[in-house]
């Protein structure tokens, strides 16, 4: 595992749990004791914060930045699993029972994390059971999400497919502009081709021809404005 650089300052009293999720439910008193047991950690780009088959001791929220976890299949491709952005969480898989992680995991970006011991953990979600309820929905979402991409594989066309991460990237990453939606891509054309199990070429191809159709437009390499959402639902199947 990537060495990490470490910097507790609190969060700048900014409370860095609050922005979670799992946690909103918690009053500001309860979030300030569990910030004394959180263990502050940060990565550079392209960092790796757990290898597959790594024993781990905790749950990792991501409190800046974003994250990667892949699998690299048996022909050596890398096939994307999720990306995990400020907010989401892994390590999950650990809290009750040991199990080696199943993926691994890659700073996009520098990323600073916030981790909780297995036992911090545990203890927790005694204390609040509120947030292994939201913890449930929260995996549950994941499963719908690998059951879909799953499904997409063997059934929905390509274009289904790209419009529907434009719109998971429209919801995580998106920002509401006069002109339309910017959404600050997380993965590169190849990391979107790793993500939906396609050749990058296909990516660049179908990214080229929405743009002439007007359905988006590149800001830059990471960035693009999409001027109706309604149309990438069409095209997603969703309409």
């Amino acid at each position: 595992m990537t060495t990490p650089r470490f910097k507790c300052k609190k969060c700048m009293d900014r409370l860095c749990m609050h922005k979670v999720p799992i946690l909103s439910s918690l009053d500001i008193e309860d979030l300030k004791k569990i910030m004394g047991l959180i263990h502050h950690k940060e990565y550079n780009k392209g960092d790796t914060l757990v290898f597959v088959g790594d024993t781990m001791d905790s749950v990792v929220i991501i409190n800046e930045g974003s994250v990667k976890a892949y699998k690299n299949t048996s022909d050596g491709r890398e096939q994307i699993l999720y990306v995990f952005s400020e907010g989401d969480f892994f390590g999950e898989q650990n809290l009750f029972r040991n199990q080696t992680a199943t993926y691994t995991v890659e700073a996009l970006q520098a990323v600073k994390t916030c981790n909780l011991s297995r036992k911090q953990f545990q203890e927790l979600l005694y204390s609040f059971p509120e947030i292994a309820v939201k913890i449930i929905d929260e995996l549950g979402n994941r499963m719908n999400r690998l059951e879909n991409a799953l499904q997409s594989i063997g059934v929905r066309n390509v274009d289904n497919r790209i419009g529907s991460i434009l719109i998971e990237f429209a919801e995580k990453y998106g920002i509401k502009d006069e002109e339309g939606i910017i959404i600050q891509l997380p993965l590169s054309r190849e990391g979107i081709a790793n993500y939906l199990g396609v050749a990058r070429e296909t990516v660049s191809r179908k990214f080229s021809q929405m743009e002439n159709d007007g359905l988006i437009r590149s800001l830059s390499n990471k960035e693009i404005l999409i001027p109706d959402l309604d149309k990438i639902e069409a095209i997603a199947g969703i309409n």
